[in-house]
């Protein structure tokens, strides 16, 4: 008897991650690569993702004891913005190398979302290397900033860690703003801090090299004013985000979700603080999963034939199979 299954996806701005499962169970395994997937002229290179994604689905299938992949839920950050060619592409690469009938295609805000708050109106802050904020009345899709890190992302990983190496900078220079302690930590992680630029500009993968300073500039900020500021400005950033796709009616929820809240309590308190003071009619609530098992949900629910969600191009954008 044939097993049909699904797979999921979370490709982010740190690697991707998998989970393989049967609808309505939680997966059965689990796989990450640690690359990010590259963009280009044409946005997210959908070969790329491909060429991570079919060995480590295949493997999972096997170990999951799954036949066939017949649902299958891509979450991608920058999808909104730099999904083009995962549109064009992805579906049909997906049925020729995995045998996958049915596709959604989600931005990594949108797994976030319902990884966090399921089908329940409200807005979600995904927040690790990037930054974004997504909120819906169940109508349609909000979002804000999830620009990428040279035109917004603020306060999110690779922000908060460009911060941290510019007030090292300044204290290297002599200038105001600059940071004793955080130029120590710089020069610990990367060496002579004059050897920065040739060590950052030319990576593809710089935002996630930011991202790595967060947690030194967290560490600081406890006995660090110019760090703590950094943490402080970060969570007003955060906050006017959430504001901005936060529904104004009812009793929304909010949640918090991704690996840059891992810094703690110096970028958490000014946060909560800032979320309360402009939306006191919303509920801060727990997570309750992260964007991987926010695509496990979409793909169960989509291999059911009962996915609520708004649907939108840039956003969510659900590709049935032939015959539903």
């Amino acid at each position: 008897m044939t097993v049909p299954g699904y797979l999921a996806v979370d490709s982010g701005g740190s690697g991707l991650r998998i989970a393989v499962g049967v609808p309505g169970r939680a997966p059965a395994a689990q796989r990450e690569s640690r690359e990010p997937v590259r963009t280009g002229i044409r946005g997210i290179d959908p070969a790329h993702l491909m060429g991570q994604l079919v060995p480590l689905a295949r493997a999972s299938a096997a170990e999951a004891a799954v036949d066939e992949l017949e649902t299958a839920v891509v979450g991608a950050a920058g999808f909104a913005t730099l999904g083009d060619a995962l549109r064009a592409e992805l579906p049909g690469a997906l049925a020729r190398e995995l045998g996958v009938r049915r596709v959604a295609l989600a931005a990594d805000a949108v797994t976030a979302y319902v990884g966090a708050l399921g089908p329940r109106p409200g807005a979600v802050l995904a927040a690790g290397t990037g930054l974004i904020a997504v909120g819906t009345d169940l109508k349609a899709w909000r979002r804000a900033d999830g620009w990428g890190h040279l035109l917004g992302d603020c306060g999110s990983g690779a922000w908060v860690g460009r911060a941290g190496l510019e007030a090292a900078l300044r204290a290297h220079d002599g200038r105001d703003g600059g940071s004793a302690p955080l130029l120590a930590c710089a020069e610990e992680q990367f060496g002579p801090v004059r050897g920065l630029p040739g060590q950052l500009y030319p990576r593809s993968d710089r935002p996630a090299v930011l991202a790595s300073f967060a947690p030194r500039v967290a560490a600081c900020a406890p006995h660090d004013p110019v760090a703590a500021d950094i943490l402080r400005a970060a969570a007003r950033h955060m906050a006017e985000s959430v504001e901005a796709v936060c529904p104004a009616d009812g009793t929304p929820q909010v949640a918090l979700t991704g690996g840059l809240f891992r810094l703690g309590e110096p970028l958490l308190a000014p946060l909560r603080e800032e979320l309360a003071s402009r939306l006191p009619h919303a509920r801060q609530v727990p997570a309750e999963g992260d964007p991987l098992h926010g695509s496990v949900r979409i793909a169960s629910d989509l291999a059911a034939g009962r996915l609520t969600l708004p649907g939108e191009p840039t956003m969510l954008y659900v590709v049935p199979a032939e015959g539903d």
